[in-house]
């Protein structure tokens, strides 16, 4: 999108310098990008979100598994971090395929101050395991997948993770997915369908808790 607008600005450019040469006023208007023209958020097809690239985990690589495209993403790191320190990154870097529902940095800062610390700690290591792979599910289910799901289930699809627990999905009435975990806490999806070479990534921003 941005190579296109460039593109368009550079061809106005041309033609205003040739309309106007003599005129310094409009050749400098001419050669000087318009913000409107380069700023995504002044451009108005900047604000359609493209589930493939409007994420920090932006252009994740197919051929790549779900731990290296998580730990590419810089809004991410307190997931990978987490993986690592539950040793979950050799199952995550299996065949699986697995469907992750990925919380970002945000939505770990949002929990109660010290619950993370407190997940991080040694003695924590099960329960951190738990809330982790209550995030998984099982298949590579992309959004097309899901959405079939919640339609066949009249309005919403249960699914059961790798930690035993169920989530629900359901469409947004303002579009997209939320999924709702055992707590009753509610999560958007907010980028869909980053693809791994073992399955699926979706972000949602927060973090997805099992029954206590």
């Amino acid at each position: 999108m941005k190579i296109k607008l460039l593109t368009l600005a550079l061809m106005s450019g041309i033609a205003l310098a040739a309309c106007s040469a003599d005129d310094t006023d409009a050749d400098m208007a001419a050669t000087t990008p318009d913000p409107a023209m380069t700023d995504p958020a002044t451009d108005p097809m900047a604000t359609t979100p493209d589930p493939m690239t409007d994420d920090s985990m932006a252009a994740p690589g197919a051929d790549m598994d779900i731990v290296a495209n998580a730990s590419n993403s810089p809004d991410h790191t307190t997931l990978v971090s987490a993986v690592q320190a539950a040793g979950l990154v050799e199952t995550l870097q299996g065949p699986g395929p697995y469907t992750v529902f990925a919380p970002t940095n945000a939505a770990f800062d949002a929990l109660p101050a010290g619950t993370v610390d407190g997940l991080l700690e040694p003695d924590s290591k099960d329960q951190l395991t738990g809330v982790l792979t209550y995030h998984v599910v099982e298949g590579s289910l992309d959004a097309a997948a899901l959405t079939q799901q919640i339609e066949a289930g009249n309005g919403e699809a249960r699914l059961t993770t790798v930690a035993g627990g169920e989530l629900v999905a359901k469409a947004n009435p303002a579009g997209g997915v939320t999924i709702t975990d055992a707590q009753g806490n509610t999560a958007n999806v907010t980028t869909a369908d980053l693809r791994s070479s073992n399955g699926v990534i979706h972000v949602v921003d927060k973090v997805l808790m099992p029954a206590s």
